[in-house]
């Protein structure tokens, strides 16, 4: 059997991970179909002040995280919803696993606030197991034992988005898919 490709990009915070991953799928949606969830940045005034889930196969989004979110989990300056992440993000992970015609899983992104649910760290080790490629981006700097497992993974290439090789890296990843598995 054939090693599928499975690609996590990392970097520091408002590196870019996000935007590369979707420069990598905008570059590619015409030749494979993409599914799974996008967590994006909200931003009032220049200031980063929330995060919403994009189901990228739905283009749908909910409000994940926000600074005036009322909810009991809370990650830095930022409040959580995991109920939106439980039934909405985790459902859109999981029908791209499941479903036939995705061809690429994607999983933006695995860090903190994510990490609280265990549904999704369950979920992240599917996609890492399914029988697609997969793009996850991970969290730096965390210790939290689900990234070092995945940072050990033989059939994971970590590359990491640094404000030098953000605009080459989207190529490299396309790349590294053609070349693998694709």
């Amino acid at each position: 059997m054939d090693i599928v490709p499975k690609i996590g990009i990392t970097g520091l915070p408002r590196v870019g991970k996000t935007e590369g991953l979707i420069r990598v799928i905008k570059r590619l949606e015409h030749e494979y179909v993409f599914g799974g969830m996008i967590t994006k940045g909200i931003e009032k005034g220049g200031e980063r002040v929330g995060f919403k889930i994009i189901d990228w196969m739905t283009k749908e989004e909910r409000l994940f995280a926000h600074v005036d979110l009322d909810s009991v989990y809370r990650v830095g300056k930022y409040k959580v919803d995991l109920k939106v992440l439980n039934e909405f993000g985790i459902t859109a992970i999981k029908r791209a696993i499941e479903d036939k015609n995705v061809d690429i899983v994607v999983v933006d992104e695995v860090g903190k606030m994510e990490l609280e649910s265990r549904k999704f760290r369950e979920v992240v080790r599917e996609a890492l197991e399914c029988d697609k490629p997969a793009l996850l981006t991970l969290h730096k700097k965390s210790r939290d034992g689900l990234l070092q497992d995945i940072r050990n993974m033989d059939n994971v290439r970590i590359l990491e988005i640094t404000p030098i090789n953000r605009n080459l890296l989207p190529y490299k990843i396309e790349k590294i898919l053609k070349e693998e598995g694709l």
